[in-house]
């Protein structure tokens, strides 16, 4: 799954970057001022993975430009987890069953975003997100509910399209979670093996703005 994903992302930003740097100046100088926009990352997009590793993962970002260089926005997001999110990229590649969980994990929440434009497209974010969680076992029976703080810190770069009404954000990010509450022990024993953070996850954000 995460080499499909990886793939993926790696394609569309270089993509992204080709057909961008020929539209990007065009775009700019006849662009509108709009004030709000609405995205989601591709993860929304490709969820087409066997049953067993399929994330469901489903996000939306709503946003307000405060200024020219200034955004603040909601993030709804929800997910499941098959396996520790703390995983190195490296061992999840390897696809591993014994560090899956003994059933799945949802995780749902609401939460607010910043973003900061630092040079013509250049920008920094970040995201914040608490998380209500479902632990369910291998036959699907709830077994508890959690509570998360997830937080994310992204270096990207703002692509006009279409005088501004479309854009895409190739980006990297961090993850950082520095509450997770309430774990099965099954599932903490899983999740204690590895990190509380994830480094370096290539990803891209599909958005569109408009005004009222």
């Amino acid at each position: 799954m995460k080499k499909t994903l990886l793939f993926t992302a790696l394609s569309l930003t270089v993509l992204t970057f080709a057909f961008g740097k020929t539209t990007r100046n065009s775009a700019e100088e006849s662009a509108q001022n709009y004030k709000y926009s609405v995205s989601t990352t591709y993860l929304s997009l490709v969820n087409f993975e066997e049953e067993k590793t399929n994330t469901h993962h489903y996000e939306l970002h709503l946003g307000y430009k405060l200024s020219s260089k200034d955004k603040i926005g909601i993030k709804l997001a929800t997910w499941k987890m098959f396996a520790p999110m703390g995983m190195p990229m490296e061992e999840q590649f390897k696809f591993d069953e014994s560090n899956f969980y003994p059933g799945r994990l949802r995780e749902t929440g609401i939460g607010v975003t910043y973003q900061r434009m630092l040079w013509k497209g250049l920008f920094v974010s970040t995201e914040i997100l608490p998380q209500l969680k479902t632990y369910v076992d291998k036959d699907n029976k709830k077994l508890s509910n959690g509570f998360k703080l997830y937080t994310s810190y992204h270096l990207g770069y703002h692509v006009s399209l279409f005088k501004e009404r479309v854009y895409l954000e190739p980006q990297i990010h961090c993850q950082y979670w520095p509450v997770d509450s309430n774990a099965p022990k099954a599932f903490k024993d899983k999740d204690d093996e590895w990190n509380n953070y994830f480094l370096f996850e290539p990803n891209l954000y599909l958005g569109l703005n408009f005004n009222y």
